[in-house]
């Protein structure tokens, strides 16, 4: 059965970021290797906007390419989009071209935009997809007389004809054949597009804009942590744009007064870490949720690593390294193990400070309701959507469950629980031997 095309297709026109061939323009102010990294900066961003938009509407993502390969793209941007070269002729052709190729698939709304507009957002995407359910065309025009996007819902070759393409007239030329055409138009926002020397402090602006946002809500699930909740929660509130919510079990200790003197959100449900989570980001009000156990302290400008990390194509989730509080030796190997799991199979756990977008979460459901194993499962479920990138620092954690009961039949103890998992023992039954055990 041939599945159903998606409506809406959003093309981003870029380039491989090869020095001396993209970004020539700014080659005299950045040196060549400067210009493609900027390049390559301009894309990630855009790619991880368009990401995110994803979760929430029913649409393809396609880039096209100039200069690389599709393999060369793929590693660059990762593996979950669809990539076509941008093939030969002028920029009005090669747009055109994609235009049919999209619309003769069966997609009724398609919109392209560049890479080198770092003011497009969410609200511009839906803006375009829902003028042009109404328009003929859509047109983003650009502060430099050009347009950083356009939509259309039916081939129009004659719009990308006699155009002067990399001048000042584009925006008017296009306006003025849309008009003797008789088509209906909806014009977005003017935003600036990156090209020249001079537009250079209008990224320098939006680099800066992205250190503060977008904001980090900290959830900490907590039960009677009155011994390490301070050091855990101190360091936070100097974090910018980041609100801390602690989420208590029922602690019989002074965690919720530690908590409410370090100013935190303090909630209370029914003892259970997926319950807890699951409370906590249900009022969270940041664009990403970063779940930190109650005894493990974030490395310092943490946040600044989050949302660069959350920035990169392709990533569904990250977390950090770990580094456990201790002196004995097996700790060590303990911390080589654990680094080894999370690269190389994509599967760190809960005490290495899992985060991810907002939206991300919220489109899987939460953590799943289990008494034991909801970081293993939600990673698995993440690792679908994306890479799971391991930023490199690393949280401190404390080293208490290795030295009550030894670090080797505290590691051997954990093993049996994810084997058991695997070969399908009932999740409660699990939880209840490990506290027996423990």
């Amino acid at each position: 059965m041939t599945p159903v095309p998606s409506l809406e297709r959003l093309i981003v026109f870029t380039r491989y970021p090869q020095p001396g061939t993209t970004k020539t323009r700014l080659i005299p102010a950045l040196g060549a290797a400067g210009a493609a990294d900027l390049q390559r900066q301009m894309t990630e961003r855009t790619i991880a906007r368009i990401q995110g938009l994803q979760l929430d509407r029913p649409m393809t993502i396609e880039i096209r390419f100039a200069g690389g390969s599709i393999g060369k793209m793929r590693h660059w941007l990762g593996g979950g989009l669809t990539y076509r070269p941008q093939g030969k002729g002028d920029l009005g052709i090669r747009m055109q071209r994609a235009f049919e190729t999209a619309l003769a698939a069966g997609v009724e709304r398609v919109v392209i935009i560049g890479s080198d507009c770092p003011g497009l957002d969410r609200a511009i995407f839906d803006r375009a997809f829902e003028a042009l359910a109404q328009s003929d065309l859509v047109l983003g025009p650009a502060s430099d007389g050009g347009y950083y996007l356009v939509g259309l819902r039916r081939s129009i070759p004659a719009l990308f004809e006699n155009i002067d393409w990399g001048t000042q007239r584009v925006w008017q030329q296009t306006i003025d054949i849309a008009n003797d055409l008789g088509l209906s138009i909806a014009q977005l926002p003017v935003l600036d597009d990156i090209d020249r020397p001079e537009d250079l402090p209008a990224w320098e602006i939006i680099c800066q804009q992205d250190e503060i946002s977008p904001k980090i809500s900290a959830i900490v699930p907590v039960l009677n942590e009155a011994a390490t909740l301070e050091q855990t929660l101190q360091p936070l509130p100097t974090a910018a744009n980041v609100e801390i919510i602690v989420v208590d079990g029922g602690s019989r200790d002074r965690t919720r007064e530690i908590a409410e003197n370090l100013g935190s959100i303090v909630l209370s449900t029914e003892p259970g870490r997926a319950r807890q989570m699951n409370a906590g980001a249900a009022v969270a009000t940041g664009d990403i949720l970063l779940f930190l156990h109650g005894d493990t302290q974030l490395p310092v400008g943490f946040e600044k690593r989050v949302r660069q990390c959350l920035l990169t194509p392709g990533t569904a989730a990250g977390a950090f390294e770990l580094t456990i509080d201790g002196e004995d030796p097996g700790l060590r190997a303990i911390e080589t193990w654990v680094s080894w799991r999370s690269r190389f199979l994509q599967l760190p756990y809960g005490d290495q400070a899992l985060f991810l977008r907002t939206s991300q979460f919220r489109n899987l459901g939460g953590f799943p309701q289990l008494p034991i194993m909801e970081d293993f499962q939600l990673v698995r479920q993440l690792q679908r959507h994306g890479k799971i990138r391991i930023l490199p620092a690393a949280v401190l954690t404390s080293g208490r469950r290795w030295q009550k009961l030894g670090v080797w039949k505290t590691t051997a103890i954990n093993q049996l629980v994810i084997l058991g998992y695997f070969l399908g023992v009932p999740p409660h039954r699990l939880a209840r031997w490990y506290r027996q055990i423990r």
